[in-house]
């Protein structure tokens, strides 16, 4: 599953169909969806594009096709520092804060 949200919760979710490698072709295909999913959901940042995608350094990320596909999409990336443990966004999103006290 790849998951895509923000402050307001879910914005796109993905079901990677199983024994599906992600490579860089499987990542930009999810990005387009990811792309159109921000239009229709969050048009107030679509249009003035003020999103920005922090991602960790899978190689499907990191690959070449795949940043210049961001790039010409004008998806702003933040740049996840190398082997930090202390950045994962998604245990403070997926579950309660009283199961992380």
């Amino acid at each position: 599953m790849i998951v895509f949200f923000d402050i307001r919760g879910i914005i796109h979710v993905d079901w990677v169909p199983e024994g599906h490698t992600v490579n860089q072709v499987y990542y930009k295909e999810v990005s387009t969806n990811f792309r159109e999913r921000v239009r229709r959901r969050r048009p107030e940042i679509w249009k003035d594009g003020s999103y920005v995608l922090h991602q960790d350094n899978a190689p499907a990320h990191n690959a070449l096709s795949a940043k210049t596909f961001l790039t010409k999409q004008k998806i702003t990336v933040l740049e996840h520092p190398l082997y930090s443990p202390v950045l994962a966004p998604c245990d403070f999103f997926y579950f309660q804060r009283s199961i992380l006290h």
